[in-house]
């Protein structure tokens, strides 16, 4: 499988992860149809029962289960899932995590822990991502959350999905953010762009990942069990309507 390789991480990392066995998902019993969302079909799935249900998202990796006490030690935090209408389809906004802090040059939603003061989790989004990337809120249209994910870095993540309306305008926050892109939302809605790999001397894990149309990103990790959360929600309203 061609492209499988983020460009930017270290050769180590590179050479291992090239020798991964690695498996596509619209290849396997796991593909699911191809959707073609858009604002308004975004509005009706949060306006729907199914959208409102708020159902926590499962770890779709093969590695340990997370206990319950962890579960319950977890600490809130939020992502925003800001999906821009543009004329060429929607897209949605991600960021390239400061080499100089946690889970350097990885590829994520804006978002951050919840602050006291946030009265609930989609200011906690709504903050991060002004913070973040200078994101204009007036310029956002929150749709709805969907359930929380428990990650194993001990968060209890919301994830809040938002239409961020054009023309704005964004800024990387020194020392956080190191990159701004968007990548097009029917990527993550569409099988062939996921894979599960498995390293060689990690036999008892299996890991998702998902490419985007732009070589040097990719979504793993967290980011991409939400990608896979998001994906089964609107397939919930795409069946009950299809």
């Amino acid at each position: 499988m061609k492209n499988a390789t983020p460009p930017d991480i270290d050769p180590a990392m590179r050479n291992r992860f090239e020798a991964a066995e690695k498996i596509r998902i619209h290849e396997t019993t796991l593909a699911r149809p191809a959707l073609a969302p858009d604002a308004e079909t975004l509005r009706a799935h949060f306006r729907s029962e199914v959208g409102r249900a708020q159902v926590e998202l499962e770890n779709p990796h093969v590695e340990p289960r997370i206990s319950d006490d962890d579960r319950a030690k977890a600490t809130p935090a939020s992502v925003l899932l800001a999906v821009v209408p543009r004329d060429s389809g929607p897209t949605l906004l991600v960021t390239k995590r400061h080499h100089g802090i946690s889970f350097p040059g990885h590829w994520v939603y804006p978002g951050g822990r919840a602050d006291e003061n946030d009265r609930d989790p989609i200011e906690t989004a709504l903050r991060e991502a002004r913070e973040e990337i200078g994101l204009d809120e007036s310029r956002v249209e929150v749709l709805g959350r969907l359930g929380d994910y428990v990650s194993h870095s001990g968060f209890r993540v919301a994830p809040v999905v938002a239409l961020v309306t054009p023309p704005f305008e964004l800024r990387p926050q020194p020392g956080e953010v190191e990159a701004i892109a968007e990548i097009p939302l029917a990527r993550l809605v569409d099988p062939k762009s996921y894979f599960i790999f498995r390293f060689q001397d990690r036999q008892d894990r299996a890991h998702f990942a998902m490419e985007t149309d732009q070589n040097a990103i990719m979504l793993t990790g967290v980011t991409v069990s939400i990608a896979i959360g998001f994906y089964g929600e609107l397939l919930k309203t795409h069946t009950e309507t299809g």
